[in-house]
């Protein structure tokens, strides 16, 4: 009771740190009449002053005022646009490494760009984080213009770019970009051999756009790089076609896990038609060969009963296209993975693409922590305040509006089943749209969009749809959403991007309408046309009440349903919004408390007629808390594996970074034939054992194969004192001998050039193999809960173990290169012209729990180097015929090709 009537009187914790920011917006505002006074060259002389007192040991919370004045000033003479003082209340909160929560309308882009200026100005790099690609190419247009006229420069990062544009676009001062762009290129940056080719610069500081639904929404699942592996298009068909003809009583749906489980009769049932159709090895379904069969059997059963076309993807081109469950936009190019999306492909009869193995994977939890300073913006992130707190140490504070909220939210109204709810709303729209109030209506997936249309039209009611099928035209949809009479269906409206203002927006409208009027006369009439239409239209639809807001269905998370309820009441104006629900929908039917809502509503409800409370309203939140307190832990999980990994993971990019800069490695070179040599005679001959019990043959075998040498073993055994240590210490010395021999009058620069490039190659190679065990190890290490061990900790000793013998094979097989390869010097070859195009790996975006909500772009990256191009000559075999010296020798077509050009070879001597 006390903390009520405290925080009555006093506010609350976030009232009174807005509050206590008062003192700093005075002393900006102070300085506005000042800064009016100055001409445009003197107000961009002001960077270039704050830049000097930095170098003269000032901080930048001490040039905050005066730069963000010039920033207001500046905005209102490029953009003509003023920032208020809540959106100054908004900069000190990005600033200062916090989540800003302003309200849809509230003018979040133009409030980044406040910290984005002060960040920028120390020229180290900024990251400004967007959902979509354009988001990132309109802000970094539009705000840009702003920064460039303030003399800093600004890049943006969008896929299908060239690795010269990616760097000169990190080399800006300010870079804007999408959360995948980001972390891909990281990802990118740490498989390449030469640091030159690097893009990215140290991170410094990034502010995250629609904060919520990136580093919480989409962060449930890693970022990963993958390449191609065999084909198996047979096996995905025929277990295709093995599953859809799998009755029910076989199978249990959990639609709560998103997974598909056979029954025990079920298992009997497969084993007994896979191996009928010749699926199987061996007769028992769990049989270490039919391994393979099992888990895209797995996969084919989620691919047919559980995942729905045109809700969890689309086919279209001949191409299943992923539906951003979060956005319901179309995620072209990006795929599922472990052969979930062969498996779709495969029951939608179109072309199957090849399964990919990771090569490179990060989480954005531990991607976005690798920047010193952090902050980000949202309408929504108070219900998640928690999580930001606990996985990024983020605030969130929650900044006031510039003018206080109209809009009313009514109570969710409730139905018996689909059809009579989406009849209610069909009337209700209808009657809106007859009074030419606009509506915006949200729904779930693209199939209840597309049903909601077909009642639409019975009603008469001319609509848009905005969803994943027509999210081209979804800028341009939105931005006309508040006109009289508008009636707009959007899958989801988290990220659009785009406000709704009431009467229309008037930039959309000049562009739409008078793109082809050239500049004059003719097209300043048509620009204050629309103006005056827009402004009297604004009056009208203000009379008709505002933006109605209407959900047909209540979210998993609160935080969804908030975002849409927030397009309606922007900046004062009135708005209404209310939510339509039933038995039928997902969230009541998977997660509600079935028997106290179906035997209340069906008993007492009678067909089309609906009932409201605010009891069944808080069910309903208690709902929601519910799935996002489990999402928390899922993602929470994720975070846990992937912080094991992110341990190795920095290892293994820290010492590639020390490779590439390093002008010779002989030194870890030499280490690491040590090391090998004494695990060798370690393992042979162990410490404490007598000679009799040494493994001999296997010594003898295991320096032929490592070392290349046939050093006389037995006579040494013949000796009274020998010793394991005396035979690692002549194997030691004949080692040696050995490389120095073969490096008597070899231009050693281009040797040191070798030894970086087989350790780097062998270093990706087996971090790679390591990442496909860590992946294998994750799916089944759950299992040792059965024997009350906590998987997580098991996790964790297995993968420091495998990290342990990953070291050891890199070791081993750098040294086994080095002692093996023959040298040559010969001539240069002459030149071969133009570079092949580089290979292409896959990006994605993958749950490694599930494979659901994966993701992956094509994207450019580079091959690995050759390894033999820097002796002053090359390392050839011999016998070298005609234009290609190597025709006939064992070259893997997809190994570097050895002249040195740095494809590989079938793109170069090899290309048939």
């Amino acid at each position: 009771m006390w903390q009520k009537i405290a925080k009555t009187i006093l506010g609350s914790s976030n009232d009174r740190y807005v509050r206590s920011l008062d003192k700093i917006i005075a002393r900006i505002n102070a300085m506005e009449s000042q800064l009016e006074d100055f001409s445009d060259a003197e107000l961009q002389a002001q960077t270039a002053k704050f830049r000097m007192k930095l170098a003269e040991g000032q901080t930048l919370d001490d040039l905050l005022p005066e730069a963000f004045a010039t920033v207001r000033e500046a905005s209102k003479r490029v953009l003509g646009m003023r920032h208020f003082d809540v959106q100054m209340v908004g900069g000190i909160v990005l600033h200062r490494g916090e989540i800003a929560e302003m309200r849809t309308g509230e003018g979040k882009t133009l409030v980044a760009t406040l910290a984005t200026y002060l960040n920028a100005i120390e020229g180290k790099g900024v990251h400004v984080v967007t959902v979509n690609d354009y988001l990132a190419r309109r802000d970094a247009e539009w705000m840009g213009q702003l920064h460039q006229w303030l003399g800093l420069t600004v890049g943006v990062v969008v896929p299908n770019m060239q690795e010269h544009e990616r760097r000169d676009a990190y080399a800006a001062d300010i870079t804007y970009g999408t959360n995948s762009e980001f972390g891909f290129d990281y990802l990118r940056d740490n498989m390449k051999s030469e640091r030159d080719r690097m893009v990215q610069r140290p991170f410094n500081y990034a502010i995250v756009d629609e904060v919520d639904s990136i580093l919480v929404d989409e962060a449930r699942t890693p970022l990963i790089i993958s390449g191609p592996t065999d084909d198996k298009s047979d096996l995905y068909l025929a277990l295709d076609a093995v599953v859809k003809a799998l009755e029910e009583e076989y199978y249990e749906v959990d639609e709560k896990a998103r997974n598909v489980q056979l029954t025990e009769e079920g298992n009997e049932e497969i084993e007994r038609r896979l191996y009928a159709a010749g699926l199987l090895q061996s007769e028992n379904l769990y049989d270490v060969e039919n391994t393979l069969v099992v888990h895209h059997l797995d996969q084919a059963l989620k691919a047919v009963k559980l995942f729905k076309l045109d809700t969890d993807y689309i086919v279209k081109d001949d191409k299943v296209i992923i539906i951003d469950e979060f956005t319901g936009r179309m995620m072209d190019g990006r795929r599922w993975s472990n052969g979930l999306h062969q498996a779709v492909e495969a029951k939608e009869g179109v072309a199957i693409q090849p399964e990919n193995q990771t090569m490179a994977s990060i989480t954005y939890q531990n991607y976005f922590r690798m920047y010193p300073k952090l902050s980000g913006m949202t309408g929504t992130a108070a219900t998640e305040a928690a999580e930001f707190w606990d996985i990024y140490k983020l605030n969130v504070v929650e900044i006031p509006t510039n003018k206080p909220v109209a809009r009313i939210d009514e109570e969710d109204e409730f139905y018996k089943n689909t059809m009579d709810k989406f009849q209610a709303i069909a009337k209700a729209i209808a009657e809106k749209n007859a009074i030419g109030q606009p509506v915006l209506v949200g729904t779930v997936s693209i199939e209840k969009s597309e049903l909601l249309s077909k009642f639409l039209h019975q009603e008469g009611v001319k609509h848009a749809v905005l969803n994943a099928r027509f999210h081209e035209q979804e800028a341009h949809i939105v931005a006309q959403a508040g006109r009289i009479g508008a009636v707009t269906i959007a899958t989801n409206m988290a990220g659009r991007g785009t406000d709704i203002q009431l009467g229309g927006n008037v930039e959309f409208r000049i562009e739409d309408e008078l793109r082809d009027v050239p500049e004059g006369p003719e097209r300043e009439a048509g620009i204050e046309r629309i103006k005056a239409e827009v402004a009297e239209e604004r009056e009208r639809v203000k009379q008709a009440g505002g933006l109605f807001v209407l959900g047909t269905e209540r979210h998993e998370s609160r935080r969804i349903d908030n975002q849409l309820r927030g397009r309606s009441g922007r900046q004062g104006d009135p708005g209404l919004s209310r939510f339509y629900l039933c038995l039928e929908d997902d969230l009541l039917r998977i997660f509600g408390p079935d028997t106290l809502f179906a035997k209340m509503m069906n008993s007492n409800l009678a067909d089309g007629e609906a009932i409201g409370s605010k009891w069944l309203s808080k069910a309903i939140e208690t709902a929601q808390k519910k799935v996002e307190a489990r999402n928390y832990e899922m993602r929470k999980q994720v975070v846990q594996y992937d912080d094991v990994m992110n341990d190795q993971r920095k290892v293994i990019y820290e010492q590639r970074a020390e490779i590439m800069d390093a002008d010779k490695v002989d030194d870890v070179v030499a280490d690491m034939r040590t090391d090998t040599i004494n695990a060798i005679v370690a393992s042979t001959c162990p410490p404490d054992s007598y000679p009799e019990q040494w493994d001999v043959e296997g010594l003898k075998a295991r320096v032929r194969d490592v070392l290349g040498m046939e050093p006389p073993i037995d006579d040494w055994l013949q000796e009274d004192a020998v010793e394991p240590d005396l035979i690692d210490e002549r194997l030691q010395a004949l080692a040696e001998e050995k490389m120095q021999a073969k490096l008597a009058g070899v231009d050693m620069s281009g040797w040191h050039m070798i030894e970086k490039n087989i350790l780097l190659q062998q270093l990706d190679h087996h971090w790679k193999d390591h990442l496909a065990t860590l992946d294998a190890l994750r799916q089944v290490v759950f299992l040792r809960a059965y024997a009350q061990k906590q998987p997580l900790n098991e996790y964790k000793q297995e993968a420091f173990g495998l990290f342990e013998v990953m070291l050891e094979s890199i070791r081993e097989a750098v040294t086994r290169i080095l002692m093996n390869v023959e040298l040559r010097i010969t001539p240069p070859p002459p030149p071969i012209g133009e570079l092949p195009q580089l290979p292409e790996f896959l990006t994605g975006h993958i749950d490694p729990f599930t494979g659901e909500d994966n993701s992956g772009d094509r994207d450019g990256s580079e091959a690995n180097p050759a390894l033999f191009g820097a002796l002053g000559g090359t390392a050839m075999p011999s016998g070298a015929p005609g234009g290609n010296p190597w025709e006939g020798q064992a070259i893997n077509r997809n190994d570097p090709c050895p002249c040195g050009s740095g494809s590989k070879y079938k793109h170069c001597h090899g290309a048939v």
